[in-house]
């Protein structure tokens, strides 16, 4: 095959119209709590993150970040917590441990512990949500009117449930900004669901499935991708699969991503292949594909300009932020400078300016860190046009502590 001869004028051009069209992120590594992880869950408007660290003797405590460091927002009771969203207000939502045993031996907040789990918000403090009649929940999502979206119990065993960690059925729970909790019914024929996010204009999403099917104990994942409107479940649909459907996050157009499994999987590959979907009313459920020639990406939130953020990851579990836009995505190192200290790996959050929070690994020690990544001042924040050989590159190799978090919270809903 003859060469492609491109002119001289004609490849100015290509680097030129790269160079307008590349976001630069100045990248901000939040620390810990005085441990060695931590990881940023929630972003809100104005560029201010949460998430959850380690504290020096292995405890895990939600954070505020803030000017002069995190602030420790402590617990209920028990030895650990976690954050799942933030609005513009600095309102939390949280889950944590209380000092009570589950009476079921339930590890519902997965930290080992089999302490009963809660939901909660933080406003100034933290105060318990009330649940549906069960022992444990968690809050998973808040919008700008105080509305939290999660996971709560109800009194109702359930023989099929993946012991030991779930005895219980469990729905998707909305609470009012007053506090007040209301059931979001899983799809006709379906028996537990649960919430990973919502909009302010109340629509909420999950998953739902049945107690043998849907996990929601260190990952949540059910096989029917599920939007709530006015507490009516939609089925968003798939890709071709049945067992891994999950709708992350909602914008307040109403444009819903997440992960769906495909039809057919990679061959010699024992695990579920999941690429990202976007999905809108109008046009369904659409592939959003991977980075390159990675096995799997996963979607993790959406703003209100369409910008999506996630991980793609290749056939070893080694994963890579990405951003998603007008159909490309790319890769968010590829975007931040080279002799960057940290390598960004699965992202949580963005908001509607461009900003990411999520996690990252520090290249020099393997630890794993939050992280914000803002655009720089004057940069179109739009993907970058690579070269075919750049977009065929693999994500970095993970150490073990990056791949334990993954698995464990591998994204708000894998």
């Amino acid at each position: 095959m003859r060469p492609i001869l491109i002119s001289t004028a004609a490849a100015a051009a290509l680097a030129t119209l790269a160079m307008a069209q590349t976001p630069r992120y100045t990248v901000i590594d939040l620390g810990t709590l005085g441990g060695t992880s931590s990881i940023a869950f929630g972003l809100n408007g104005v560029g201010r993150a949460a998430g959850a660290a380690n504290l020096a003797n292995g405890n895990q405590h939600a954070f505020l970040a803030g000017i002069a460091g995190n602030t420790d927002l402590g617990t209920l009771g028990g030895p650990n917590s976690n954050e799942g969203g933030l609005n513009s207000s600095d309102q939390l939502a949280i889950f944590s441990e209380t000092a009570l045993k589950d009476p079921n031996g339930e590890d519902f907040c997965a930290y080992g512990s089999h302490l009963v789990c809660v939901p909660a918000v933080w406003n100034g403090a933290m105060k318990a949500l009330p649940m549906l009649g069960g022992n444990n929940g968690q809050a998973l999502a808040i919008n700008e009117r105080g509305q939290v979206a999660g996971i709560a119990e109800t009194a109702t065993k359930d023989s099929t449930c993946l012991a030991p960690n779930q005895v219980l059925r469990f729905e998707a729970a909305l609470w009012s900004a007053s506090g007040q909790v209301q059931e979001l019914p899983p799809f006709p024929g379906d028996t537990v669901g649960f919430a990973l996010g919502m909009n302010n204009n109340g629509l909420v999403v999950g998953s739902s499935g049945t107690c043998d099917n849907t996990t929601v104990v260190g990952l949540e994942l059910g096989p029917r991708a599920v939007l709530w409107d006015n507490g009516t479940p939609i089925d968003l649909g798939s890709l071709g699969g049945t067992m891994a459907n999950t709708a992350a996050a909602v914008n307040d157009a109403g444009v819903v991503v997440g992960g769906s499994d495909l039809a057919s999987e990679m061959p010699g590959y024992p695990g579920v292949q999941v690429h990202g979907f976007l999905w809108t009313k109008s046009g369904g459920m659409q592939d959003m594909g991977t980075v390159g020639q990675d096995f799997s990406s996963l979607p993790t939130a959406i703003n209100n300009k369409g910008q999506v953020t996630g991980m793609s990851c290749d056939d070893q579990g080694n994963c890579r932020a990405f951003l998603w836009q007008g159909g490309v995505m790319s890769d968010v190192n590829s975007l931040v400078p080279a002799d960057a200290p940290l390598y960004l790996v699965m992202p949580l959050a963005i908001n509607d300016s461009g900003t990411i929070a999520g996690m990252a690994v520090v290249t020099s020690t393997g630890d794993v860190h939050a992280f914000v990544a803002v655009p720089v001042a004057g940069s179109a924040v739009a993907p970058k046009l690579e070269p075919e050989a750049a977009r065929l590159t693999r994500p970095m190799p993970l150490p073990e502590s990056a791949r334990r978090l993954i698995r464990r919270l591998p994204a708000r809903g894998w």
